[in-house]
């Protein structure tokens, strides 16, 4: 079964410095069907201006991951941790404990466009940690590229969760398959172009929810980037 997530169906929040795209229910915007999916708390579709960004705030029992489409987002956090994000990087933050951060856009006139994703992690109480990763484009066209994963297997990072996150770059022609093992679900985020997943015509921002399949199948794509979430 899918359930289409459309991309204008979503929360949407606008202040200025940053415009925001809830897929989930998330701080100001509340809807009670859209809570989540499985292990999946939120993805949010983020622009931040030109010298802005986000303030330091805090977090706890997160597992926060990060995936730049445009753009440079600089990062700093109670580990210590200082870095710069850029399209191909993927950020695993898990908040534990308890970890500080912030995130600014230092770029005079470029925006950075970003998807925030939230995971619920495995357990309450893990140590705060980091891990940064990049993902050249040749390693993601045309196929399903693991970014995440529990054990951090194939060079991923690890995340703290039986969640297995995919990235793929989508162009004409170009069609795939990914088996769903007996008892797991997906989550399907369109981040840029259009595909099909298993005959099913996505846009950018739309989401799918996908439960009692065995396969997922994406193909008919235009300048697709897409990120596939397999759940338990």
């Amino acid at each position: 079964m899918l359930t289409v997530r459309k991309a204008q169906e979503r929360g949407h929040a606008r202040h200025g410095w940053l415009e925001s795209y809830h897929t989930f229910s998330f701080a100001g915007y509340h809807d009670p069907r859209f809570m989540g999916f499985r292990d999946l708390r939120v993805i949010n579709e983020d622009r931040v201006q030109p010298k802005q960004g986000f303030g330091t705030h805090s977090h706890r029992d997160m597992e926060i991951v990060s995936y730049v489409l445009e753009g440079a987002l600089a990062h700093e956090d109670s580990l210590g941790t200082g870095s710069v994000i850029r399209p191909g990087d993927v950020q695993r933050m898990s908040a534990g404990t308890g970890v500080s951060h912030s995130e600014f856009n230092h770029s005079p006139d470029e925006l950075v466009h970003f998807l925030q994703i939230w995971i619920l992690p495995e357990r309450d109480g893990l140590a705060p940690s980091y891990e940064q990763k990049h993902f050249a484009p040749e390693e993601r066209r045309g196929r399903l590229r693991l970014v995440a994963a529990p054990d951090g297997r194939d060079g991923s990072i690890r995340i703290h969760q039986d969640v297995a996150l995919y990235a793929t770059l989508l162009g004409a022609g170009d069609e795939l398959s990914h088996a769903l093992r007996p008892g797991r679900h997906a989550w399907v985020q369109v981040a840029r172009g259009t595909c099909a997943l298993n005959g099913v015509l996505l846009e950018a921002g739309d989401g799918v929810a996908v439960s009692d399949e065995t396969s997922l199948r994406l193909s008919d794509a235009k300048d697709a980037e897409v990120l596939v979430f397999d759940l338990a």
